[in-house]
């Protein structure tokens, strides 16, 4: 068995997502004994600057800088990759991509990635996620690249309120009631596939009911995280870097 590497998570964001991101990781390591287990050095920081505040009304303070600090802190504490368990949180990924010496594995791009090997080229892919995801453009560039378009709620203010309501009271029947009725939307609007895109959703994805291909960006990110950790990703930064950017 080879000897797992050591994995940092830049936690906190929120912090019900960073335990689920753990669970699923632990889940999705093959094992025999406790030892066989992927090492997880985590920061569960819920005081980041709000994603929200500074992409979508524009003031606060920039959650660039502290992530990068995170992520510098981790590297130094041992980490030998790093992730994030937020999608919006990644409009800022080159603060941490500049800060730190080890490889950090994109959610963004690997879901992309992920989703492009299910549907034909030129499929419309619904988002569920915050309005700043859409703002930012942040999965419409990414799947752009893997020939694919993304689609957005007619009005997505709801599921930032949904977001909200989640990170308060945690997953509910009225939240899922929410995503289950945009889902459908989006299916009317012509999505082929449906990517969960913010992982307070990823808290319901099981009950997330949908025709077509749903993929959940946790699930993505955590698989992958699994195989990097076994060896099945090359080490270098460099090399992972340039394997995200081919796509």
């Amino acid at each position: 068995m080879v000897t797992p590497r050591k994995v940092g998570i830049l936690g906190g964001m929120g912090p019900e997502a960073t335990v689920l991101l753990m669970q699923k990781i632990i889940q999705a390591t093959p094992v025999k004994n406790d030892n066989d287990h992927i090492p997880m050095i985590v920061d569960n920081n819920p005081q980041v600057p709000s994603r929200i505040d500074a992409l979508i009304h524009g003031k606060g303070e920039s959650p660039g800088p502290v992530l990068a600090k995170m992520a510098r802190s981790l590297e130094d504490a041992g980490a030998e990759v790093l992730i994030m368990p937020c999608n919006t949180a990644h409009h800022y990924a080159d603060f941490i991509n500049s800060s730190t010496s080890v490889p950090f594995l994109d959610m963004i791009f690997l879901t992309s990635k992920e989703i492009a090997a299910l549907l034909p080229t030129g499929s419309k892919i619904g988002i569920l996620a915050s309005s700043a995801v859409r703002l930012t453009a942040l999965f419409e560039n990414a799947l752009a690249k893997v020939g694919l378009q993304a689609i957005y709620a007619t009005d997505d203010s709801i599921l930032l309120a949904t977001i909200q309501m989640i990170k308060a009271d945690g997953p509910s029947q009225d939240a899922l009631n929410v995503l289950n009725n945009v889902v459908e939307d989006l299916e009317n609007a012509g999505a082929a596939g449906i990517l969960i895109a913010c992982t307070e959703f990823s808290l319901l994805s099981k009950s997330v009911l949908a025709t077509v291909p749903i993929l959940d960006s946790l699930e993505v990110i955590a698989q992958k995280t699994v195989d990097f950790s076994l060896a099945k990703y090359p080490a270098k930064k460099e090399v992972i870097s340039q394997s995200l950017h081919r796509m």
